[in-house]
């Protein structure tokens, strides 16, 4: 039984600048937001979307990833035909193993789109916090009669050499491609998502393979070769919230965002479009008397007896009295002791911060660091780890960090 549209998501990201926080974790399962992780955001987004058929590429770091997606059925993709799929990498007799780029992944992957016969492929980014009706979008490639279509966003003009860069006519057909340029003619940034009509998608895969010279990418090298032969692509405006996480400060940024929904675009309470995760099956939490607690968003199975303000706090987290939290993102199953001040900082999983310790610091004029504590850190007591450290092995009591 064909599928109209299947979905393929890269999730192989190694996430190297994200530092500690993915050395022995893959981006797409970074948390986010207090209850999810990265990859639920393209996971829910298909289901809202109706597709209910997707191909998970994994590589760098899978195991906590392979595990957190399990057969699916958080995001109601535990289907007999369909469902979803981890594809990792693997050994050919042609020796290929390790995907070499983002269309070498797809292409090594040609006979799993086969099993279901789409007429359309979407490809998606795992590390990427994004809203988004994809169904809205394939009706635009269909009404288009595109052979490739791209999802963009306007960005101001003077971020546009940061990305690559879309340049269509008043039809939104595209004309020109540029890949972070110096001079941009364009303001149309591409969001790494793309539909394909499955035919040409899967001819440009099988002569990029043969390419020799080839980068195996989609942005070097795919859309670059479809523009060359004058296929009908075209760019799809999109307007809701998108970030790509791929730095510490925008992953702070976007979990701050989280705290303000009708400001940011970023509503995690909004019924009308669940972002589904493999919750934690924790008990409520609790906030005692003593607790201060301002507009933060505290989860599952937390314990706040001290100061939180304007802050993300994960599952299972511990704030002891005398601790003040500000500004932070503090991942799950960490412990703030008695008197520690935590502020303008990452704190990843299982994470100790001694008593009367001080990690990071608020911003003092154009500073813009952002503290980050790697996972399963121990920070002894009354330490210090500065404004722009980035820690990923203990401290000892009383030790500076810079």
């Amino acid at each position: 039984m064909a599928k109209e549209m299947i979905a393929m998501l890269l999730a192989g990201g190694q996430g190297s600048r994200l530092y500690a926080l993915t050395q022995k974790l893959a981006k797409p399962a970074v948390p986010f937001g207090g209850k999810y992780r990265i990859i639920d955001f393209p996971l829910s987004n298909c289901v809202n979307s109706g597709i209910d058929t997707v191909g998970i590429l994994t590589q760098y770091q899978p195991l906590v990833l392979n595990e957190y997606i399990g057969n699916g059925q958080p995001w109601d993709l535990d289907r007999l035909h369909g469902g979803v799929h981890i594809l990792p990498p693997y050994q050919q007799a042609s020796g290929s193993d390790w995907y070499k780029g983002t269309a070498n992944a797809i292409y090594q992957n040609i006979s799993f789109i086969e099993r279901y016969n789409p007429q359309y492929v979407i490809i998606l980014s795992g590390d990427q916090i994004c809203k988004q009706d994809y169904s809205d979008f394939l009706k635009f490639h269909k009404e288009k009669n595109a052979e490739f279509s791209v999802a963009v966003m306007e960005v101001p003009w003077e971020d546009a050499s940061r990305f690559g860069l879309m340049v269509a006519d008043g039809d939104d057909r595209i004309t020109e491609f540029q890949e972070k340029p110096k001079e941009p003619k364009s303001n149309l940034a591409s969001m790494g998502i793309y539909i394909f009509n499955w035919d040409v998608l899967r001819k440009y895969l099988i002569e990029d393979e043969a390419d020799p010279n080839s980068e195996n990418d989609f942005g070097n090298n795919i859309i670059p070769n479809l523009l060359k032969d004058g296929r009908r692509m075209y760019a799809y405006h999109f307007s809701g919230y998108w970030k790509d996480v791929g730095t510490i400060p925008s992953l702070w940024e976007a979990n701050m965002e989280v705290l303000d929904p009708e400001n940011s675009g970023i509503n995690l309470f909004d019924d009308n479009w669940k972002i589904y995760s493999r919750n934690s099956g924790m008990t409520g939490h609790r906030i005692s008397a003593e607790a201060e607690v301002e507009n933060s968003v505290i989860t599952d199975g937390c314990r706040v007896d001290g100061t939180v303000k304007n802050s993300v706090l994960f599952a299972g987290v511990k704030i002891e009295e005398g601790a003040k939290v500000q500004d932070a993102v503090i991942m799950g199953g960490s412990v703030i002791r008695a008197g520690a001040v935590v502020s303008h900082c990452i704190v990843a999983e299982n994470v100790e911060i001694g008593s009367n310790a001080l990690v990071g610091a608020m911003p003092q004029g154009d500073e813009k660091g952002v503290a980050t504590v790697g996972p399963g850190v121990k920070v002894g007591e009354r330490a210090k780890v500065g404004p722009n450290a980035m820690v990923s092995t203990d401290v000892k009591d009383g030790e500076e960090q810079w």
